[in-house]
């Protein structure tokens, strides 16, 4: 019986499947359907060794270890591990104003923000990028990539790929910089210098900033991360190929296009297409030029004719007036010596002066050309560059392509009647032009020039050199001497055009008269006196005894007897002792004057004679 206590609903749930307490259930007498058992009997152990563990104590069944790393390969494979720090690729889904979504294969997308792509303004929706996890998930959860961290360490392996492997890269130009252009090459700033931007000189280098450019990675230095690239690498690469082909078409004769790359005082060089060659600058044009900027400037078109080269062709030899007629053929017969012919002077030189008679046809007037005149002067004292000039054709060598013109010729050869002009005796001025050791050089008019001897400038001193009597460009009367019409030749006279002086000083200064005079100076083996601007005697130092035994001095007057007077030799002996010694001092000049006069004549006998009346005068003195 149930409780009187328990609810009714206690004891209505509890009644039907409850018996009294005095009540067995007898298991035999309840009646249950028996099915058929056909499992197997199983060991303890081996229902211990099957027993599913993991489900009896987690509630969850084992997975089979095949299908469990099938699932972690499909997840490897397909999945993207936000833990680590590798960089992946990844697809831009989405793009706003500031950011672009990228899928990375993740629990969820990335963002990055555009800044990171300002290099690639063309970024679009499904391109493939290569992104760095840079924060898994921000305070809103979301997933924040870069592109800047994910470029910078593929783009060391890329440049040191590029490096290894030669390989032509694309870089965009961002600045200038000192000495160059700063490059963004892979996400790496390199260094683009000056001299590598171009084969030639670049003096703008701003044309190049913001433009994408080719380049090759000449060096890298791994210390300090610093990247060098070439523009010019890639141009003389392109260049040499040019050139291997270009060189092994040359052949002499050959007539190609080219471009002035530089001008130098003796020539041009011209760039052929990578191959270099020189055009010297009298092969630049039949008329004469003085430097070749005259006729060409820096990158001018023009075309070359191959003149010769080297054995390997690297030196060229190039031409261009060869490419045009050669003027000497121009002029055919239209000159011929003799003829008169005006041209313009293009060059002056020591020797002579270049006259161009007819376009790219010069003939030398040679200085001896210019002028009758026997004393050569420099082709400047006649002419100058860019006067207009007539000429004589003098020789003409159409096979050397020379011609010898003349000046002179065109006037009258003044020595034709200089026996009219300068007869023997007359008196002239001329101009002293030049003098040597043993006389003067006077010109009487162009072309007739005259010497004096030395021995012909004074009557009166003993001049050593032409220099203590006239100078250069000083007017000079002048008689004529001598005159040689053949051999062109002219001695003159300056002294002949005044009185001898020794003609009237002989009467003055005979021998044996006795002047009063004073002692001007005290000299070697004597003293001298000078009696006028044009005579000075000499006295012996015997002959300066004074009767007391003493001797004059310097400046003391006294008198003094003529004991010689020579006018061919211009010299006046004095003796002061043979004034009061007479007939001794007559027999010292009698013998003075026949050992001067006769000593090339005379005997055995006569010296002799002489020796004892030299022995007689030195004791009487």
């Amino acid at each position: 019986m149930a409780d009187e206590n328990q609810p009714l609903e206690e004891a209505t749930e509890d009644a039907v499947p409850t018996q009294t307490a005095t009540e067995e259930v007898q298991p035999e007498a309840i009646e249950t359907p028996q099915e058929e058992d056909n499992t197997p009997t199983v060991s303890p152990d081996e229902f211990l060794a099957n027993f599913d563990w993991q489900n009896y104590e987690e509630g969850i069944e084992a997975v089979e270890d095949g299908k469990l790393k099938e699932f972690e390969k499909l997840v490897a494979e397909n999945f993207v591990d936000t833990q680590g720090s590798d960089v992946v690729h990844g697809k831009v889904i989405h793009m706003t104003d500031r950011e672009a979504i990228i899928d990375i294969n993740a629990k969820s997308e990335g963002v990055i923000s555009l800044n990171e792509f300002r290099y690639n303004p063309d970024l679009k929706v499904g391109d493939t990028v290569e992104v760095m996890i840079d924060t898994r998930e921000d305070k809103t959860g979301q997933l924040i990539l870069s592109h800047r961290k994910a470029r910078t360490i593929m783009a060391w392996d890329r440049v040191n790929a590029a490096h290894d492997s030669q390989e032509v890269v694309t870089g965009f130009v961002k600045c200038r910089t000192k000495g160059g252009m700063i490059v963004d090459v892979f996400g790496i700033e390199a260094f683009l210098p000056g001299s590598q931007i171009d084969v030639k000189p670049i003096r703008d280098y701003d044309q190049y900033v913001n433009k994408n450019m080719e380049f090759k990675i000449v060096k890298i230095n791994h210390e300090f991360k610093n990247v060098v690239v070439s523009h010019k690498a890639l141009i003389e690469a392109d260049i040499e190929e040019q050139k291997k082909e270009i060189i092994a078409q040359l052949e002499k004769g050959q007539v190609l296009e080219g471009t002035v790359k530089n001008i130098t005082s003796y020539g041009v060089f011209i760039d052929l297409g990578g191959v270099d060659g020189l055009v010297h600058i009298t092969d630049l044009s039949w008329n004469r030029i003085n430097h070749p900027s005259e006729i060409l400037e820096v990158e001018q078109q023009l075309n070359v004719v191959i003149l010769d080269f080297d054995d390997d062709k690297s030196r060229i030899q190039l031409g261009v007036k060869q490419l045009t007629q050669h003027p000497w053929e121009a002029i055919g017969d239209t000159m011929k010596e003799g003829d008169t012919i005006k041209g313009k002077v293009t060059v002056i030189a020591d020797y002579g002066a270049f006259v161009e008679v007819a376009p790219g046809v010069e003939g030398l007037v040679h200085v001896s050309e210019m002028s009758w005149s026997t004393h050569l002067r420099s082709a400047q004292d006649f002419v100058k560059v860019g006067d207009e000039v007539e000429t004589v054709i003098l020789n003409l060598d159409r096979e050397e392509r020379k011609m010898s013109l003349g000046i002179k010729q065109l006037t009258q050869d003044p020595w034709t009647d200089i026996t009219i002009k300068y007869p023997l005796g007359s008196k002239h001025t001329g101009v002293v032009r030049n003098y040597t050791n043993f006389g003067v050089f006077v010109e009487l008019e162009e072309g007739i020039d005259g010497l004096i001897y030395i021995s012909d400038l004074s009557w009166t001193k003993k001049v050593k050199h032409p220099s203590e009597v006239v100078t250069v460009g000083q007017e000079l009367d002048v008689i004529v001497l001598e005159l040689d019409v053949e051999g062109r030749k002219l001695s003159l006279g300056h002294k002949q055009t005044m009185d001898n002086p020794w003609e009237k000083y002989a009467k003055t200064y005979a021998e044996g008269t006795v002047h009063e005079l004073a002692l001007t100076e005290i000299v070697d083996k004597g003293a001298t006196i000078v009696l006028n601007d044009d005579i000075t005697a000499f006295v012996p130092g015997r002959h300066l005894d004074k009767q007391d035994g003493t001797k004059l001095s310097k400046g003391e007057t006294a008198e003094f007897k003529v004991i010689e007077f020579n006018k061919d030799f211009k010299r006046v002996v004095m003796s002061h002792a043979a004034v009061y010694k007479g007939v001794e001092a007559d027999n010292v000049k009698t013998a003075k004057r026949k050992m001067s006069e006769n000593a090339e004549k005379s005997t055995l006998g006569d010296l002799d004679a002489l020796a004892d009346l030299k022995r007689k005068m030195d004791g009487d003195a």
